[in-house]
């Protein structure tokens, strides 16, 4: 899975998650690499998990072939009490890495295949993450 060698700090605050109702990203919304790639349509905290699981997937379905890009990476330490733990006692340890993505932004490109392989690969990866996304052709 991927998570950062080293961090400033164990613990970030949560932030809000209703805050920035209709934000869109404004930095990684074109394909820069590849001939096609996912794009968010929705907001969502995306976990190091499973982006790793649709890595995989978009992966093997390639093959040899064809070349990946992974756009996003998750930097953003999150925190869980164990369960069945009172309220109180400070916050939670630290259990793995997640980062907030942005309608607009694209998460994964791919290049050296076929259309129609790229598209149902991107569509099969997007199912194993927890926004909408979309498929992006490069212009």
């Amino acid at each position: 899975m991927l998570f950062p060698k080293k961090v400033k700090y164990r613990k970030w605050h949560t932030m809000r998650r209703n805050a920035k109702k209709g934000k869109v990203e404004t930095r990684g919304i074109t394909v820069a690499f590849g001939s096609h790639g996912l794009k968010a349509t929705s907001h969502a905290r995306v976990r190091s998990n499973q982006l790793e699981s649709s890595r995989k997937v978009i992966v093997r379905s390639l093959g040899k072939t064809g070349k990946m890009w992974l756009r996003v990476f998750p930097d953003k330490p999150f925190t869980q009490k164990p369960p069945e733990v009172k309220l109180g006692k400070g916050k939670g340890d630290p259990v793995g890495y997640e980062i907030e993505v942005w309608p607009g932004r694209v998460l994964f490109e791919v290049d050296g295949v076929g259309d129609a392989i790229a598209i149902q690969t991107l569509v099969k990866a997007g199912k194993k993450l927890p926004l909408k996304t979309k498929v992006v052709a490069r212009h």
